[in-house]
């Protein structure tokens, strides 16, 4: 049986026999997207993250129908609404890549990840509302190292990263 323990706009606790996890009331699937501009560069986004508190460095990525106005959205389509809302780019294509479990001992939300080429900017991206997003373009060649630069001066890397990289070939 399951047992709703707290909930919040955003969030909502449940326990199921002993388990207890997390559930977004108005989403329960998310995207990430792997973009790679014409000039083999990766496009990544920081921003800081309050439950980390610290920066944080991702793909871009975004819940799938969690405002009305985006109800019933494809995930290739909010894929591309979010690279665009916080890069600026618009992709030419977008691919799927892999679906995965965000976290399954902690939540229900799925995470889907796409691979977007054919990058034109197009917007100033930076993020809606209360976001701010800072981009960054980083060659294809040298990422990893970056990463562990950006690890170094305390920013923490999402996984997603990786595994969207993994994913891709690259």
């Amino acid at each position: 049986m399951k047992q709703t323990l707290f909930e919040t706009r955003w969030l909502r606790v449940l326990r199921i026999g002993h388990w207890d996890f997390v559930q977004r009331p108005n989403a329960d699937a998310a995207v990430g997207v792997l973009a790679i501009t014409p000039e083999r560069e990766v496009v990544l986004v920081e921003q800081f993250r309050i439950p980390l508190q610290r920066p944080t460095i991702e793909v871009p990525a975004g819940l799938v129908g969690d405002e009305e106005e985006h109800r019933g959205e494809s995930l290739a389509t909010t894929a591309q609404r979010e690279l665009l809302e916080e890069t600026g780019y618009s992709a030419g294509t977008v691919e799927p890549l892999l679906s995965s479990p965000t976290s399954a001992g902690m939540t229900s939300e799925t995470t889907h990840l796409f691979l977007a080429r054919d990058l034109v900017r197009t917007g100033p991206g930076g993020g809606i509302d209360n976001e701010d997003i800072r981009v960054h373009l980083v060659p294809l060649d040298s990422v990893r190292e970056w990463l562990r630069e950006a690890e170094a001066r305390g920013a923490a890397v999402d996984l997603k990263i990786h595994a969207a990289l993994w994913a891709a070939g690259l």
